[in-house]
């Protein structure tokens, strides 16, 4: 998240970018995602769209899809729209974007466009007869970006879709969330009621980045916590490397 970790109240509003995420082509820094003149001030919802949906900027180059872009291509035209109507209503913050530190050849950004060619799909990942939990995790929530292993090039491997991957922290793995991974004995009650407190079905709880993103999905409806379980429960399963 372009906030800074452990962000808390008033704090997390302050999207001033800055944030470092190391991978193996180089580290990348989140944005300001602002209405200051650093951030997206002169932003219309066609430059949000745009950038969401294709990983283009208002100037007309590609994004790094370090930026998630391969899932938010699926997010509904009028959530755009409501997005950009809350981003404008944060409080402004006057930083300046940190570039990003990356090595011969991934430093040339015109490469993204052959990536976009080979990754860059909006179509759904899994046949599912529950669409809202599909729109909610394939796309809005992104939780394959990294729940999901890449290739070389950085494309997810959609045969192991949502089967773990290594953590880009660099400490264990990101759990697979197939029915015959890590969460295989969770029923949906479980994996809903988890996604509200944060607490498994041990009594144990959320770790790492995941804290952050119980606290968002606190703040979801029931209904969209149950439909993002019954998705998960409903994957193909996908046993553990």
């Amino acid at each position: 998240m372009p906030y800074g970790k452990g962000a808390k109240d008033e704090a997390r509003l302050l999207l001033g970018g800055g944030q470092a995420f190391a991978t193996p082509f180089g580290t990348f820094y989140a944005p300001n995602i602002t209405p200051s003149n650093e951030g997206i001030a002169g932003w219309s919802t066609l430059d949000l769209a745009n950038a969401l949906l294709r990983g283009v900027s208002p100037e007309g180059t590609h994004y790094y899809p370090a930026f998630p872009y391969s899932s938010y291509t699926r997010i509904a035209p009028q959530d755009v729209a409501d997005l950009k109507a809350y981003l404008d209503t944060l409080p402004p913050v006057a930083r300046v974007n940190t570039p990003h530190e990356l090595s011969f050849p991934f430093n040339i950004r015109r490469s993204n466009g052959a990536w976009k060619l080979m990754f860059l799909n909006d179509d759904p990942v899994i046949e599912s007869e529950n669409p809202r939990g599909q729109y909610l995790v394939e796309g809005l929530g992104h939780c394959a970006e990294c729940h999901t292993p890449r290739n070389a090039l950085g494309g997810l491997d959609r045969s192991r879709w949502l089967a773990g991957a290594p953590n880009p922290e660099g400490k264990g793995r990101i759990p697979n969330l197939t029915p015959s991974g890590d969460l295989a004995e969770w029923s949906v009650d479980d994996i809903s009621y988890y996604l509200e407190s944060g607490f498994t079905p041990e009594f144990d709880t959320a770790g790492s980045t995941m804290v952050e993103v119980v606290e968002n999905l606190s703040r979801a409806t029931p209904e969209d916590r149950l439909a993002i379980a019954r998705y998960l429960k409903a994957l193909p399963a996908v046993p553990n490397p």
